[in-house]
């Protein structure tokens, strides 16, 4: 039971010319995602069986997903993080083979190489990074997304400016010819036949 005085102040909120841009641009947003949505069979068929506006799904899921990561709960943070790492980023690697461009294939085998290493070296410190790091999952989540962004790229950047210079340094290390030999001193073998 809400007071004329509460209904006023409810009614000039929603008629504040900020408040009104901020939901035509909501409103946009979800029309353009929804459209993006509808190229995908399996999402139209699960929005007719459930009555739930596709839009609407994918949203719950993700704030799902950022909850559960957030909050750790039962110990999904590391699951779904490396699932995110994972899912969307093989999906878009199988269309990259399959396509006759072969930049996107470059971008995709990037990200893989960069997410290959991350994943290595995380497995290795994971106990001090999870001590000394609260919500490292979040970050990991957040810098995974980061990486296989097509706006951002930042498995070609990490890649270029990290990777990139540590292999071809292990590369030209291990390219030094080696010293030649001074005089030509028996092998042990020959001296074990003298004997």
């Amino acid at each position: 039971m809400s007071t004329p005085q509460a209904q006023q102040i409810t009614q000039n909120f929603i008629n504040h010319p900020y408040v009104q841009q901020a939901h035509k641009t909501v409103q946009g947003q979800l029309t353009s995602l929804d459209a993006e949505l509808s190229k995908y069979t399996v999402l139209r068929d699960i929005e007719t069986k459930t009555k739930v506006p596709k839009v609407y799904g994918v949203l719950a899921l993700g704030a799902s997903a950022v909850f559960l990561i957030f909050f750790n709960l039962f110990g999904l943070a590391s699951p779904i993080s490396n699932l995110i790492g994972w899912g969307l980023p093989a999906y878009l690697s199988v269309q990259a083979i399959e396509s006759p461009s072969t930049n996107d294939d470059k971008q995709w085998l990037t990200y893989w190489i960069v997410f290959g290493t991350f994943n290595l070296i995380e497995s290795f410190a994971i106990r001090p990074i999870l001590y000394w790091v609260p919500l490292y999952f979040v970050f990991k989540t957040l810098f995974t997304i980061w990486l296989f962004l097509p706006a951002t790229r930042g498995a070609e950047t990490l890649y270029f400016n990290v990777l990139r210079p540590v292999v071809a340094n292990v590369k030209a290390r291990s390219a030094v010819p080696p010293a030649a030999p001074a005089a030509a001193a028996p092998s042990s073998f020959e001296h074990e036949k003298t004997l």
